[in-house]
């Protein structure tokens, strides 16, 4: 049985690699990778509004 953190989640994109490569860096690099990744995935959901908005 797998553990939780080994479970592959499909659809993830990259998600858990670039989350892993950021904890890596330094705190102040950090806090701006978390900032871009928060903003694609902002503009991702976002996005999908949109297309439920108009269906």
């Amino acid at each position: 049985m797998l553990e939780e953190s080994e479970t592959v989640h499909e659809g993830d994109d990259g998600l858990l690699s670039r989350l892993r490569l950021i904890e890596e860096r330094p705190l102040e690099e950090r806090a701006d990778a978390y900032t871009r990744i928060h903003a694609e995935l902002a503009e991702v959901l976002e996005g999908q509004d949109d297309h439920r908005q108009d269906a």
